[in-house]
């Protein structure tokens, strides 16, 4: 497998010369003191240095070791506790983070460009840090100011890690049925009991101590969702001089063997009567939980596109140098015995797919950023409104089509390795395997897209779509005549997709299975229209400034690729979606 890079130029092109993100943090006085153009490129720098670097290269050992298991305790790969301490050392697991707690304060954008790094580099390695981080938004968001005292510094600064604790073995999404109890204590405290399954870095030996973030009910707690309330339980109480006390009733009772993502620990998490404190109010778990969700959801659509990134680095390398068949137009290098497999039509399609996919997914998931950072940072009453409105929107579709891309991504780039492609030692059957996971942790995407479509788009009647629609009208009614080629199949996109949702908002007041019907398919006619948005604004981008050198011209290449061989795929999307859901049905249970 080839050596990773970070993507650097490729992400100063989308954050400096299309999105112009200066100018936004310019805007935002949250942001105004503490970014600029210069400081964002050379933490960048310093991030790719340090992913490439330290992390990159434990992401085959990693898999091939795992993590292990013995009595309650889990080892990780070796290599992986340095390189934790090397990234925790340079500040990266509070990149985001607030200032006031040690964070760096960087905007999500940012944010969005070194998850991508350290996921292209190990995706296994990454997951510990983007659950510290989730972690710490909800506690900054919810906690009292005692424990965001006591706890975010030394979360921000990697000395300990956090963990997500929520579904359990018989409640899979509907976390409204969890069992875990928690019983209050005259000091305030709780004492917690349950079991939790699928916890990302429940245990492991990369910091001193974890910090468990858990949904439970207390025991006059409504009944479902609405009964939830989060605690903090820490692995090691802490002592109010901040070291370490007695270790808290927290065990790992096993650790899953998977697909893939082998070198993170993935536990069974055992609660005896832990002791933990209370986020937020009593009952009020679930909106501390999705405080953090966005941004989650956002990281893990970040993973599918930093699978595919990897892939695509590979298997562009493996495709200038493997010898194999003539040009059908002829010998390419004659004085060899066969040309580069990249002379291929065929190897060709796969790579610029590749190509195509992974820089649309990079330019939308940091448009998706960008919004997140607006909604957190604006003054402006109305231009928080309109981006938190987006977030909404766009969220379910950045998590599920990029990984849904992600994949088919990774694919491609196996494929062009041909038998090579299915051996370990190449590297990519590794990254499919990793990368099949993005498509169903945090919220599969079938239920990604029964969110957009049942809660974000008949569920507002439309109205959060608006945004988005009439954003891209403005963009092509005031688009130069030099871009038509760009622009044209861009307007009968949006015009597909606005009368594909008005279509739908009819026929879901008289049939509640249309949208569960419609949903995937709708998610997939939005994220290749939105992709194409973002091409079309990259292309603008490229136009201005062709001839200066050969980046410019490989972005217009791959923007009409795009348009020519990608966004076609949305007519036989929306034929299924007008399709209905009466075919669904013609089966009783005994017939499958």
């Amino acid at each position: 497998m080839a050596d990773y890079k970070a993507p650097l130029r490729d992400m100063r092109f989308v954050l400096n010369e299309v999105f112009q993100v200066s100018r936004l943090w310019a805007q935002l006085p949250g942001l105004a003191e503490l970014v600029d153009e210069e400081t964002a490129n050379a933490v960048l720098e310093e991030a790719g240095k340090v992913t490439a670097g330290s992390i990159a290269p434990l992401n085959r050992s990693g898999d091939e070791e795992g993590c292990t298991w013995h009595d309650s305790a889990v080892k990780t790969p070796a290599g992986f506790p340095e390189a934790y301490r090397t990234y925790a050392e340079g500040g990266w697991v509070g990149v985001g983070g607030d200032p006031l707690f040690g964070g760096m304060g960087m905007p999500k954008v940012i944010g969005a460009q070194v998850e991508e790094m350290v996921n292209s580099s190990s995706l296994s390695f990454g997951l510990y840090p983007m659950l510290t981080a989730g972690a710490c938004l909800s506690l900054n968001a919810h906690a009292s100011e005692e424990l965001k005292q006591k706890y975010l510094p030394n979360l921000y600064a990697g000395v300990w890690t956090g963990s997500m604790c929520l579904t359990e073995p018989h409640a899979g999404t509907d976390l409204g049925i969890i069992r875990t109890k928690a019983e209050p204590q005259a000091d305030g405290s709780y004492t917690i009991s349950g079991t939790k399954i699928f916890i990302t870095g429940g245990e492991h030996d990369l910091t001193e101590n974890i910090i468990h973030l858990v949904l439970a009910k207390l025991p006059d707690a409504p009944a479902g969702s609405k009964g939830i309330s989060l605690f903090l339980v820490p692995k090691f109480l802490v002592n109010e001089d901040g070291s370490l006390g007695e270790r808290n009733p927290v065990s790992c009772g096993s650790i899953e063997h998977k697909m893939g993502i082998k070198a993170s620990s993935t536990c069974v998490m055992n609660f005896d009567a832990a002791t933990g404190w209370i986020v937020d109010a009593p009952n009020r778990g679930l909106a501390a939980m999705f405080t953090m969700m966005n941004y989650e959801r956002l990281g893990v659509g970040i993973q599918g596109l930093a699978t595919g990134e990897r892939s695509y680095q590979s298997a562009v390398e493996y495709a200038r140098e493997r010898i194999q068949s003539r040009a059908p137009s002829g010998p390419v290098a004659p004085d060899k015995a066969a040309d580069p497999i990249i002379v291929h039509p065929d190897v060709r399609r796969m790579l610029l797919t590749m190509k195509a996919l992974n820089e649309g997914g990079r330019a939308f998931s940091s448009y998706v950023a960008m919004q997140l950072d607006t909604a957190k940072y604006s003054e402006e009453p109305a231009t928080r409104k309109r981006a938190e409105e987006l977030v909404a929107l766009l969220t379910p579709v950045a998590k599920a089509f990029l990984t849904d891309m992600g994949l088919e991504t990774t694919l491609h780039g196996q494929q062009v390795f041909g038998g090579h492609g299915f051996i370990r030692e190449w590297g990519q059957e590794q990254l499919v395997r990793d990368c099949r996971i993005t498509q169903i942790y945090e919220g599969t995407n079938g239920i990604q897209a029964l969110d957009l479509v049942g809660r974000k788009v008949v569920g507002s009647g439309g109205a959060y779509y608006k945004h988005f629609a009439e954003e891209i009208k403005a963009f092509t009614d005031s688009a130069d005549a030099a871009l038509s080629e760009f622009v044209e199949p861009l307007k009968a996109a949006i015009a597909n997709l606005e009368q594909m949702t008005s279509e739908l908002l009819v026929r879901a007041k008289s049939n509640p299975n249309e949208v569960g019907a419609a949903s995937v398919e709708y998610l997939h006619v939005f994220g290749y229209t939105a992709y194409a948005y973002m091409w079309a604004l990259m292309a603008r981008t490229a136009l201005a400034k062709q001839g200066e050198d050969a980046f410019y011209a490989s972005k217009l290449g791959t923007a009409r690729f795009y348009f020519a061989r990608l966004l076609p795929r949305i007519h036989s999307l929306t034929a299924s979606v007008r399709a209905g859901s009466e075919s669904l049905y013609l089966l009783s249970a005994e017939q499958f």
